[in-house]
């Protein structure tokens, strides 16, 4: 991965980000792209959560979960990164989805969504409403009334915000796809 497409990508920090290097290469040659990875817990019990899709955008199904579950199983086991008992769970994004990806702030254009900056913006963390997609690495979303542009790389974490529009257009995308 090159630090342009780290540079536009939010999807694990610290050792996750580690274990998400690890997996990437062989995951992606199988047609599944990782959305995020979180590694959580304590020193004698973590969770290790691999949040999938497929490259093209579309869900996945239980048996694909399975198949990025038993893929990363056979990888972790021969790397070992985590020194202590861990969970493993994969899952879809589902439909109200954690956004991850600058790329995702313009595929999902148009819907709403909640937006937490690292830090306050003109006093400001939290913004909620649809989003204008991104220019030049920032990401213009409409709340209160006013257009924000936040940029990229200030954005703490970010997600879809469930919605009949979101559920219908999601439902219309799943069926479009041949998985």
């Amino acid at each position: 991965m090159s630090d342009a497409d780290a540079a536009r990508r939010k999807t694990s920090t610290g050792k996750a980000a580690e274990i998400e290097a690890m997996l990437e290469p062989t995951l992606e040659s199988m047609g599944f792209r990782i959305v995020r990875v979180q590694l959580a817990g304590n020193k004698r019990e973590k969770t290790l959560q691999i949040m999938a899709e497929r490259s093209d955008g579309s869900g996945i199904d239980v048996d694909a979960c399975a198949e990025v579950s038993r893929t990363a199983e056979a990888i972790l086991d021969v790397e070992d990164p985590i020194d202590t008992a861990y969970t493993l769970e994969v899952s879809s994004p589902g439909i109200d989805r954690p956004l991850t990806r600058l790329d995702d702030f313009d595929t999902w254009a148009g819907f709403d969504a909640r937006v937490e900056l690292e830090a306050p913006r003109n006093g400001r963390r939290r913004y909620k409403g649809p989003l204008l997609g991104t220019r030049e690495g920032w990401v213009h979303i409409r709340a209160d009334g006013a257009e924000h542009a936040l940029p990229f790389e200030e954005i703490f974490k970010a997600k879809l915000v469930l919605t009949d529009e979101l559920i219908e257009a999601t439902r219309t995308r799943d069926e479009g796809s041949d998985h």
